[in-house]
């Protein structure tokens, strides 16, 4: 098959919908289907190139680094969209947003015998930090934003779910388009137990105290992510024996580092930076307890990696975590936003280090639904279905 994947953001960026989309598009052409990515250009200009067997085709854009270091649009680029589409010959278009780029492929998409799928990997609060009123207009807000993306997603043949809780949201929105639930996926080969992994040194490697129980964090160090919840719960644990571990980049990690020192956590919080993706199984198997307090989480790609890896997961009982978490047995979940209740649930984990190999195992037994040549095989058949036009078992929510 030849396929188009267009969104807002891919390579070099590290969110999750980059590294999906980076992932399907290369698992596509390891499987011997042709594929060409349309992105914003990270350079400003554009230019065509070749990565890993995906054709790339980077638009001229602006950037909006004033608001994040991954934000990049391309405005009126129809033109460039159709000599695109007129030289691939695509016969299913994938967009994975509903930003102007997007909304340009689809409507030059539209014109020609085409399979039209597309994945939502946004909700309101993706945006919400950046736009100071949105506390005194959040109903306003979140109908517009929610009209602005099924104004897209209801023109497209089929719409896929990284989860229940995703369908169920695009649902109770007003998506009409069937809907298809496909994990994001993780690569079970990378990121796996690695009982040999030398804890200490990798440990002293990031700061990270080699006697402590450790808590981990990896992602976008933004609003959404509510790592500021963390940080007050460990001012309420007032405990020596644990560290908290914030891995990632972001708008946020200033303001966080500021807040630790403001509540006089700062030497019980270690802020890792950037860890390249090839490090990151390393990092996740000498950490004791995985930690995610987002309360805007489709899926969680970082929270699946570090259960492959398995370890025991403290999430945010919030949209599609709780489906990763068997309370008790793989993990726990925390009340959204609440310090205090965050704050005991972690004492409860650290306290009982014998319970966490056997919570990591059912933590790896979860994650190997998620593998990424189980997705891979889904986008296949929901490919081939709309081009054979066969049904397509639509998710009930």
């Amino acid at each position: 098959m030849r396929i188009i994947i267009a969104g807002t953001v891919h390579y070099p960026a590290h969110n999750g919908q980059a590294v999906f989309t980076e992932r399907l598009a290369e698992g596509l052409v390891n499987l011997g289907h042709t594929v060409l990515s349309i992105f914003p250009s990270e350079k400003g200009k554009a230019y065509q190139t070749l990565r890993n067997g995906v054709q790339i085709e980077a638009i001229r854009s602006n950037n909006l680094n004033q608001i994040h270091s991954d934000a990049y649009f391309s405005l009126f680029a129809q033109a460039a969209v159709q000599r695109i589409i007129d030289a691939f010959q695509p016969e299913i278009v994938h967009i994975q947003d509903h930003f102007p780029l997007s909304r340009d492929v689809l409507q030059v998409a539209q014109r020609y015998p085409v399979g039209l799928v597309g994945t939502n990997h946004f909700m309101p609060e993706n945006l919400a930090a950046f736009i100071p009123v949105i506390s005194n207009i959040k109903p306003v807000y979140n109908r517009l934003m929610w009209s602005w993306m099924l104004d897209v997603y209801n023109q497209l043949n089929v719409v896929t779910a990284q989860s229940k809780a995703s369908a169920k949201l695009m649902t109770a929105q007003g998506l009409r388009s069937p809907i298809y639930q496909v994990s994001c996926g993780i690569d079970l080969g990378a990121f796996q137990p690695e009982p040999g992994t030398d804890r200490n040194t990798i440990r002293k490697h990031y700061g990270i105290d080699p006697a402590k129980k450790v808590f981990l964090f990896v992602g976008r160090i933004d609003q959404e992510k509510r790592l500021c919840v963390l940080l007050h719960a460990m001012k309420l644990l007032q405990r020596d024996d644990i560290q908290l571990v914030i891995s990632g980049q972001g708008s946020e990690k200033h303001n966080l580092e500021l807040l630790a020192r403001d509540l006089d956590v700062d030497h019980q919080v270690q802020f890792t930076g950037y860890v390249p993706r090839e490090d990151l199984p390393a990092l996740i198997n000498s950490a004791d307890i995985f930690t995610m307090p987002s309360q805007a989480e489709l899926l969680s790609i970082a929270t699946l990696e570090a259960m492959a890896c398995a370890r025991p997961v403290l999430l945010a009982d919030a949209v599609a975590l709780p489906e990763l978490v068997q309370v008790g047995a793989n993990g726990y979940l925390f009340e959204p936003g609440n310090p205090a209740d965050a704050a005991r649930h972690m004492a409860l984990l650290a306290d009982h280090p014998e319970h966490w190999a056997k919570m990591g195992a059912l933590s790896l037994e979860k994650a190997r639904t998620h593998s990424i040549e189980n997705t891979l095989r889904q986008y296949e058949h929901i490919y081939d279905s709309l081009l054979q036009s066969n049904p397509l078992p639509v998710l009930v929510v």
